[in-house]
């Protein structure tokens, strides 16, 4: 189209223009209608004049003429803007108002269309379907109860996340909606309904997040891979520990009949110890033991009070055999015991004496056949067999100092 028809045509469409009355919170002044009157009225000069002098111009000077009409329909675009109010009127706001965006209220029929830009995201709806639960952002903003921000071209700004609107727009249509499979999706899509004030697809959401939540462990048993981690989580830990070593590869004989059974007996225990003080004790299971093949160790403030081993090396007549016990009341025992030790702040020494089984080297006290280990003097329980042996050997020493 040429700039002169651009302007012939233009001129048309001004004066067809009804000039409404403007609201004082869409332009902010009674004298809106005279300051836009008076500038179209500036426009049509213009046009006039310049249609005029281009009917009776040369071919000399109708480059001249082109440029002064090409101004003049760049004036009458930037000085005038045409828009649409709830009763489908066309108004004029001056361009000191519509200089970027602008609130206003927006209040028409129920089948009027209106374009949203979400997020950057554009949208195209009915406001009957924006209105139609009434007790909701949108019903709102869509009401004439609420301004909303639009900008020069006419399109509705909501700053959200535009990914998920079109679900809202579904469920405001028909009342329903699938959800996404998606955890993280059915959040979002909550925290957008959340926003709208969509009360019913909010709870659906949260119904669903619900059921797709991972259900939590009752315990987890850290399985450490070397003696560094293990002193790192007993010291980490303000519970006390109970650790299981558990490690077959240390075997270097056959083993008797009932040792594969009481092995199984042990992990069990430790298993159902686990379950039940879990809260309270560490449990840790270690399967890298450089020696043992079964053996209990209980921490109290990163010390060990005690230890029950349950394997021990019988001799039958012919070879040498491995034996597993399963010492079921004294892991019970040392277990209540190490219970003790929860709750404490710091190291108490007497209760440290009285729960672990300390032997004074330099003491009368001290049972010979009690092994210490290392040079805390701590007694390492050993197979049933081993301490009947112990007491034997105790009877037989108290024989001979005290004859009959």
């Amino acid at each position: 189209m040429s700039s002169l028809s651009y302007c012939v045509n233009a001129r048309r469409k001004v004066k067809s223009i009804k000039i409404a009355t403007l609201t004082q919170s869409a332009v902010g002044g009674n004298n809106a209608s005279s300051t836009a009157t008076a500038a179209v009225s500036n426009v049509l000069a213009n046009v006039d004049h310049i249609v005029a002098k281009a009917s009776t111009s040369s071919a000399k000077d109708s480059s001249l003429i082109n440029n002064s009409l090409v101004a003049v329909s760049r004036t009458l675009e930037g000085k005038l803007q045409i828009t649409s109010n709830s009763y489908e009127q066309l108004v004029l706001l001056p361009s000191s108002k519509m200089s970027g965006d602008q609130k206003t209220l927006i209040k028409g029929h129920s089948s009027q269309y209106v374009k949203l830009n979400v997020g950057g995201r554009l949208y195209y709806t009915t406001i009957g379907t924006l209105t139609k639960h009434n007790d909701t952002m949108l019903s709102a903003m869509f009401s004439g109860r609420m301004e909303v921000l639009t900008d020069a071209e006419g399109w509705i700004l909501i700053d959200r996340c535009g990914q998920h609107f079109g679900t809202i727009l579904n469920y405001l249509r028909d009342g329903t909606v699938p959800l996404p499979d998606s955890h993280k999706e059915i959040a979002e899509l909550l925290a957008e309904a959340k926003y709208y004030c969509i009360t019913e697809l909010a709870m659906s959401c949260e119904r669903a997040l619900l059921a797709h939540q991972e259900p939590k462990p009752i315990c987890r048993i850290p399985l450490i891979t070397s003696q560094k981690e293990e002193q790192m989580l007993i010291s980490s830990s303000s519970k006390p520990a109970v650790i299981l070593v558990v490690q077959r590869q240390n075997n270097k004989y056959s083993y008797t009949n009932n040792s594969d059974d009481n092995l199984l007996k042990n992990i069990e225990l430790f298993d159902k110890l686990s379950l039940r003080f879990n809260e309270r004790i560490l449990f840790i299971k270690d399967v890298i033991g450089p020696s043992e093949i079964c053996c209990w160790s209980f921490y109290g403030h990163g010390k060990k009070v005690a230890e029950v081993c349950c394997t021990s090396i019988v001799y039958a007549t012919d070879r040498k055999h491995t034996k597993v016990e399963f010492p079921e009341a004294r892991i019970y025992e040392e277990t209540l015991q190490v219970l003790l030790y929860e709750n404490r702040n710091a190291p108490d020494q007497e209760l440290l004496q009285a729960t672990s089984s300390v032997r004074n080297p330099s003491g009368g006290g001290s049972s010979s056949g009690a092994s210490c280990a290392g040079s805390g003097g701590m007694h390492q329980y050993t197979s049933d067999e081993e301490e009947e042996r112990t007491g034997l050997a105790r009877l037989r020493s108290n024989k001979r100092n005290n004859p009959t």
